[in-house]
């Protein structure tokens, strides 16, 4: 009996609320996006043993066997009799080749090291974009949570306001246009507050697709969080660190080193090839057309294989102009990914530096929205203000509450797009960020 107690006991308590480092990790198990990128890269890793494969000799063994059945029929005059027999032919063969001389080979194995360095790259990249992806959707949700709260609290701070109206009204106190009123305010804020409902479910259901679980609750910020500018608190250094190391710029880096080692590799199609060439191969075989006695040989090979390509239908110099073409495509590739991952800095920074005085300034406004409606709420009960005066103090006060909240959202995940910008965001980043979360 105890047991069944106990059990009902832990089934009525509320669920724990999850940080955001525990989101982070269902994300990295469940993710599809970042799923794809790991297999991703998986496959790109094997492109060098690929390329060192064209470098190192390879052996190829080959075996067969047939069976031959002669019929002989003489005719003409006194022909013989009729005859047939069957014999079989057994070979089977070795052959080595060892590239000694092929510069395209040798040039395919430095593009397969690139594209290993590309394909790490890409992964790095998607590390960086499931952090930014799924702290926004956590306090995505945050935001649509305090919405849904600050409208709920709004609506019981109107109803007060209308059920004050209208005893003022009976009394004789008030006109009815102050019931009215308040009575549009309260309908608009049930509206409000259908429709943030709404909103929270879907931030929930966009969480729920990166991290494949339902969250019963999230942790907060802290209330009193203090929210620092970047470090270093200088837009040129973050500049210079993105052009330095974004994983966008190395992609298109990698891309372009990939179209120039190609460019060369199409050049190095009119060289010469030198191969190194062994084989080794033994047939045996029961009787022939002309004899039917058995045989058995024997026959090894060693040499140097020489070739020249002399003319192709000129497919190789078409070719040699289409890589052309492409290094000069990569090398614009690469300017484009250098200034856009240069913006994307300098409008993370910006947006930091703009949200970290925003916050404060809304910290401050808040404390004034509340002096003022409280300023009103006491004019209305002397007669000098008026009940809209009242809900209007209100409104500010909750959009002030709702814009500060918005804004400590912004600003947190700015930090992290601004770092993500320069290529040095990591699951420390993260760490720090749920230091910030409510125990």
């Amino acid at each position: 009996m105890r047991i069944v107690i106990f059990a009902f006991f832990l089934l009525a308590l509320p669920a724990a609320a999850q940080d955001l480092q525990q989101v982070y990790r269902d994300a990295k198990a469940y993710d599809a996006q970042f799923a794809a990128a790991r297999h991703a890269l998986q496959a790109g890793l094997e492109k060098l043993p690929q390329g060192r494969a064209l470098l190192l000799p390879s052996l190829n063994a080959t075996a067969g066997t047939t069976t031959n059945h002669l019929g002989i029929s003489p005719y003409g005059p006194n022909p013989l009799p009729q005859s047939a027999r069957t014999f079989y032919n057994r070979n089977y063969q070795l052959s080595l080749s060892q590239p000694v001389y092929r510069a395209q080979n040798w040039l395919q194995f430095d593009q397969a090291e690139q594209q290993v360095r590309q394909s790490e790259a890409v992964f790095g990249q998607a590390g960086q974009d499931l952090i930014v992806r799924v702290a926004q959707a956590y306090f995505d949700v945050l935001a649509s949570q305090d919405t849904l709260a600050l409208v709920g609290a709004q609506k019981t701070a109107i109803s007060e306001q209308l059920a004050q109206a209208k005893r003022n009204f009976e009394v004789g106190t008030a006109t009815i246009t102050d019931t009215h009123e308040a009575q549009a305010r309260y309908d608009l804020s049930v509206a409000q507050e259908i429709s943030a409902q709404n909103d929270l479910d879907n931030k929930k259901k966009a969480l729920s697709q990166i991290t494949g679980r339902d969250y019963a609750a999230l942790r907060q910020l802290r209330a009193q969080i203090q929210l620092s500018p970047p470090s270093p608190n200088n837009m040129n250094d973050w500049v210079a660190l993105t052009e330095k190391q974004a994983y966008p710029v190395e992609i298109q880096d990698a891309a372009a080193q990939i179209a120039s080692l190609q460019a060369r590799s199409a050049s190095a199609g009119h060289y010469p090839t030198v191969d190194l060439v062994a084989t080794y191969g033994q047939t045996e075989q029961t009787g022939s057309t002309t004899t039917a006695s058995s045989s058995q040989l024997n026959v090894g090979t060693f040499g140097l294989q020489f070739a020249v390509p002399l003319y192709q239908g000129g497919g190789i110099s078409s070719r040699e102009r289409e890589a052309a073409a492409n290094y000069e495509k990569a090398k614009q590739d690469l300017a484009n990914a250098r200034r856009s991952s240069v913006l994307s800095a300098q409008q993370s920074f910006l947006a930091v530096i703009s949200g970290v005085a925003q916050v404060r300034a809304l910290e401050q406004a808040l404390v004034s929205s509340q002096s003022a409606l409280d300023s009103n709420k006491l004019g209305y009960e002397v007669g000098v203000r008026i009940n809209i005066d009242v809900l209007n103090a209100q409104q500010q006060l909750f959009s002030t509450r709702r814009d500060l909240a918005v804004a400590r959202y912004n600003t947190i995940t700015s930090h992290l797009r601004l770092k993500a910008a320069a290529g040095s965001l990591r699951d420390e980043d993260l760490e720090e960020v749920n230091r910030a979360l409510q125990p």
